[in-house]
């Protein structure tokens, strides 16, 4: 099978490796190991996808959200959420993204369910969810670890359990227009009334589609503003009226404005003493970590 080694920042302790082979369903998964007790801390906000966080360490992690502050052992995060903090000391996770259309059938909830804070494992998958953080803090190596959490995801599988085709068109349709589509142009594509749509869309996705188009609208111009690009231009390319328009959406979804989000992040992605730091940037840009 084997593994991409992100690579070990020796001087903080820190370890990065993603499997080198496909993962089921289409998921990105990533590895990572606080081997030094320096601790995480990561602001995540908005992003197209479900995450899956699976903390195998022995502290579990802080996760400041819409819900409070709570210590768990892992968590997904739905489309819904609003920005976050996740904190933790020894921290050892797998991280999981999944496409909205592949979570429908693996969460056995509805995705509208997850609302705007995380859902814990243990209240999602119970002791199944416990069993594997017990058999990933037992394993010794990334490979192995990777393997379980596969063989995982494959057994939460309900094939059956898929989205309507016409809100899979739709879903497809906001992905490759980067979130610059007319919903009623949409709602007519697939030959729905926009009152159906909606309501289909919402509850097998987890937002309606204009919240979904605004969303996939904002990771574009996250890409953007991440490879330093203007604000201004970021704005005109991403179909926003103007650059107050794409402010306020990244005060929704990341509840910073444009300037300090390029601030915060742009040093630790260029930090050249952190290698092996800055390609993990890059890999979760999409969680804006």
């Amino acid at each position: 099978m084997g593994t991409v080694d992100f690579g070990r920042e020796s001087d903080v302790g820190w370890e990065f490796a993603g499997p080198a082979d496909a993962v089921p369903l289409g998921a990105a998964i990533i590895g990572y190991r606080d081997a030094g007790g320096v601790g995480v801390d990561l602001r995540v906000a908005g992003t197209a996808a479900i995450t899956v966080l699976i903390e195998f360490g022995d502290r579990g992690l802080i996760v400041d959200d819409a819900v409070g502050r709570r210590t768990l052992g892992g968590f997904v995060a739905g489309l819904p959420i609003e920005a976050m903090r996740v904190r933790g000391e020894q921290a050892a996770c797998i991280e999981v993204r999944l496409s909205p259309i592949q979570a429908y059938s693996l969460l056995g909830i509805s995705p509208t369910d997850l609302g705007r804070g995380v859902v814990g494992l243990e209240d999602l998958w119970g002791l199944r969810a416990r069993r594997l953080r017990e058999q990933l803090a037992s394993t010794p190596t990334w490979d192995e670890r990777f393997a379980l959490t596969k063989s995982f995801l494959a057994q939460c599988d309900r094939p059956m359990r898929t989205p309507d085709p016409e809100v899979l068109a739709g879903w497809n349709r906001i992905l490759t227009s980067g979130g610059q589509v007319k919903i009623g142009e949409l709602a007519e594509s697939v030959g729905w009334s926009h009152k159906r749509l909606w309501a289909r869309f919402e509850s097998q996705i987890g937002l309606t589609p204009k919240r979904a188009a605004m969303l996939v609208r904002f990771r574009s111009a996250v890409d953007g503003l991440l490879a330093g690009r203007p604000a201004a231009d970021v704005a005109v390319d991403c179909g926003y009226t103007d650059q107050a328009h794409l402010c306020r959406d990244v005060s929704i979804f990341a509840n910073r404005t444009p300037g300090s989000l390029t601030a915060h992040y742009l040093p630790t992605i260029a930090q050249h003493r952190y290698r092996a730091w800055g390609r993990f940037f890059q890999y979760r840009a999409g969680l804006l970590a």
